[in-house]
């Protein structure tokens, strides 16, 4: 018998809140060679409590799900139940997606426009120890890592010293607005969507009481987030 042959398949849970994503990817699943599906969630929550029950190898997470989402799903997941490894597998690939889902323990990550050989590769991989990254991704964090460091200067506080209780990733969209970026350029600046900017500025502005991008320039001075060029 063939080292093939005689391999237990991987049992898989996935984790999708769009109920024809999922089902669609469970059927996928079910013809691929070395995989069984033993269970489908529509949320962080649920896909817990099912590893919880049911000690997959491996969990197939989306990111952006109601309840609880895939990055705390994973973290809650690699922290209760260190046996079962957990493979992303999402629409988006942008950093503020891709970076907190690999900090949270995820080993894999592919997007949703992957092949079935791809996904056996990935779930494969993360099993053997391995990380299971698309080619894409691999190039991201390639990218990622030739980047100059973020420059220390102290125009941005951290966030344990932030007022209103902001963040570190909005004290920096903060001073980006200060220095007069718009929200495609604090966009290209951060390697990040757009749409992350505006939520980032809705965050921002709600936490700071803040009505406009007048007052949030204003605020950053005042709060020393930036400081007024010496001469």
């Amino acid at each position: 018998m063939s080292e093939e042959a005689g391999r237990k398949p991987a049992r898989v849970v996935v984790a999708d809140d769009q109920t024809v994503v999922r089902e669609g990817i469970v059927m996928l699943l079910g013809l691929l060679p070395g995989i069984e599906v033993v269970g489908s969630a529509g949320d962080g929550h649920e896909a817990v409590e099912l590893v919880a029950e049911l000690a997959p190898d491996v969990v197939l997470m989306d990111l952006r799900m109601p309840r609880c989402d895939g990055v705390e799903a994973t973290r809650r997941i690699r922290s209760e139940h260190p046996g079962t490894q957990v493979v992303v597998l999402t629409t988006y690939a942008d950093d503020e997606s891709l970076f907190p889902a690999l900090r949270a323990g995820a080993r894999g990550y592919l997007t949703k426009d992957a092949g079935g050989d791809e996904i056996v590769r990935a779930v494969e991989s993360v099993l053997s120890g391995d990380a299971g990254l698309s080619p894409s991704i691999q190039r991201r964090l390639l990218e990622r890592l030739s980047e100059p460091e973020p420059s220390s200067a102290p125009e941005s506080a951290p966030a344990a010293d932030a007022p209103d209780g902001l963040t570190a990733r909005e004290c920096e969209v903060l001073v980006l607005i200060a220095e007069g970026l718009t929200n495609q350029e604090i966009a290209r600046r951060l390697h990040v969507s757009t749409a992350t900017v505006k939520t980032h500025i809705n965050n921002l502005f709600a936490k700071a009481g803040l009505k406009d991008r007048a007052q949030a320039v204003r605020y950053a001075y005042a709060n020393g987030l930036v400081r007024p060029p010496t001469r």
